[in-house]
């Protein structure tokens, strides 16, 4: 699937082999919003920006948040927000609506949906269809 789905208050829903294309092809900001123990313990994508949606300790929110991302993204451009499942990326994609930019939300996010066991990485998701990541 390399269409964008329509989604609401924000720009929309792309697979994660749509948003790495956008991304290689210079036409999107790749914005990894995973928190740094996350990126450090599952694995980065190189060349994203990590720009953490919530931090720990506690999950707090990213004061910094906003203002990175104004910088990151040009104001005419558009950012693919990618997260562990998929839904912390949502509500980034309508944060940085409401600043301005075109944003989309990366389905599955980059460790994919749980299995029966509850284990990610074995169903769909950014690392588990070949696209690029490292490991620390």
């Amino acid at each position: 699937m390399l269409q964008v789905q329509p989604a609401e208050a924000y720009a929309g829903n792309v697979s994660p082999e749509l948003a790495c294309q956008w991304w290689q092809a210079g036409q999107a900001v790749l914005i990894d919003v995973r928190s740094d123990a996350e990126r450090e313990w599952v694995g980065f994508v190189p060349g994203a920006v990590a720009l953490a949606w919530k931090q720990w300790p506690g999950m707090a929110m990213n004061p910094q948040f906003d203002e990175d991302l104004k910088a990151a993204v040009p104001a005419s451009g558009k950012a693919v927000m990618l997260c562990r499942s998929g839904v912390r990326s949502i509500t980034a994609a309508k944060r940085a609506t409401e600043l301005g930019l075109e944003a989309y939300n990366i389905l599955e996010g980059f460790e994919g949906d749980p299995d029966a066991e509850a284990h990610r990485g074995v169903r769909g998701g950014w690392r588990f269809r070949g696209l690029p990541w490292r490991q620390h």
